[in-house]
């Protein structure tokens, strides 16, 4: 029997992301965002879920976090259908996310599917080893100038 596994990885899609005034840019099209991270690292997930949801947060998320354990196959097809469904992927990185084996086949998965990805530390002073999957690939401090940015430049 293959191991259950939490869903510890597959959280959010990010639904209306950064409006932008540019009427030629896709900007009518909202932008859906898949966020990965260690278990460790959910309360960070939940602080940026939280953040999202307040008046003045140009975008909202959608918790797509799983409710229950799903055995291993399953888990790894549901999460590439909805990283499949994504523009992009965000990496909450950390001093758990080199052990996270969920969060790293998530990336590998993006990977894969040619959906782009960045990194993002969620500790300004405490990082920890970036995962060899995000080789190449953007890497920025947690701020919501910084997150603003990558998914406009991005995404």
């Amino acid at each position: 029997m293959l191991p259950l596994i939490l869903g510890v990885g597959i959280t959010a899609l990010l639904i209306k992301a950064f409006s932008n005034d540019d009427s030629d840019s896709q900007s009518d099209k909202p932008k859906k965002l898949f966020i990965s991270f260690a278990i460790e690292d959910q309360k960070y997930r939940d602080f940026l879920v939280g953040q999202a949801k307040r008046d003045h947060s140009p975008f909202d998320f959608i918790d797509m976090s799983a409710k229950e354990p799903w055995d291993e196959k399953i888990w790894q097809q549901k999460c590439r259908e909805k990283i499949r469904k994504c523009d992009g992927v965000i990496v909450l990185l950390s001093k758990n996310t080199y052990r996270a084996g969920g969060a790293r086949w998530e990336i590998k998965c993006a990977k894969e599917e040619g959906v782009p990805i960045i990194g993002m530390h969620i500790k300004k002073n405490d990082k920890g080893a970036i995962p060899p999957e995000l080789k190449g690939k953007k890497i920025i401090t947690w701020s919501w100038d910084n997150l603003e940015e990558v998914i406009n430049e991005r995404f």
